[in-house]
């Protein structure tokens, strides 16, 4: 019928997810400097979330999808309220914590290490 077959991925697979994982990361490192290749991380991570399914890297494209969405949010927000002053305060928070992301993403990347994400 429509059994699902639970197969461990292949080591070819896993490297390649392993090695899509950091140019993601590496993109959105990049997107201090050139804002739109965060939304090219970001669709990547859509576009190809269902392939990492039952890895770790599935964990890291969570990770990263949270952290754009959020980012942006907080983006908007700091933009909004600089009108009163504390807008760049809120950028630059915002900033931080987008650079704490990818730095803690990419140390559990090389490790080998899931990120703490819950569903």
């Amino acid at each position: 019928m429509n059994d699902v077959v639970d197969v461990a991925p292949s080591p070819e697979r896993l490297a390649s997810l392993k090695q899509l994982t950091l140019i993601t990361y590496i993109l959105y490192a990049l997107s201090a400097v050139i804002g739109f290749t965060a939304i090219v991380a970001v669709i990547i991570n859509y576009v190809k979330r269902e392939d990492t399914a039952g890895t770790i890297y599935e964990s890291h494209f969570t990770w990263q999808i949270r952290t754009f969405w959020f980012s942006l949010l907080w983006a908007v927000l700091g933009f909004i309220t600089m009108i009163v002053g504390v807008g760049f305060l809120v950028l630059f928070a915002d900033s931080i914590w987008v650079i704490y992301r990818i730095v803690k993403g990419i140390l559990n990347w090389n490790d080998g290490k899931p990120m703490p994400v819950k569903a």
